[in-house]
């Protein structure tokens, strides 16, 4: 039987204070000044759970628990759920999208 899909990618849009990182910045060479920052992410969990476990500091990325401001569901809604292989290749996907479109990314 097949499993169920229940994975889902996430984005969530961080402050532009996470320019000031050297790291961050390091990793976005085609960041477009005014373009947004944003952490992309795929989950067994509800996007709006994970985000809470990120902010809460449980098994977080640092760049969102300090710079995380809010979801941005209408750039993953439409793909989720999937299923993990699924879910895994479309968070490498719309990364790099949204770095072709000049955006600030960080994956990790």
């Amino acid at each position: 039987m097949a499993r169920r899909k229940h994975h889902n990618v996430y984005v969530i849009e961080l402050s532009k204070d996470v320019l000031y990182e050297a790291k961050f910045k390091k990793c976005n060479p085609a960041y477009i000044s005014g373009k947004p920052c944003v952490y992309v992410g795929m989950t067994g969990l509800d996007p709006d759970l994970r985000f809470d476990k990120h902010k809460a500091g449980i098994q977080s990325n640092r760049y969102v628990k300090q710079y995380g401001l809010r979801l941005w569901p209408d750039l993953y809604e439409a793909y989720n759920p999937m299923s993990y292989d699924e879910a895994a290749d479309r968070e490498v996907e719309l990364g790099i999208s949204l770095r072709e479109a000049g955006f600030g990314v960080w994956q990790a």
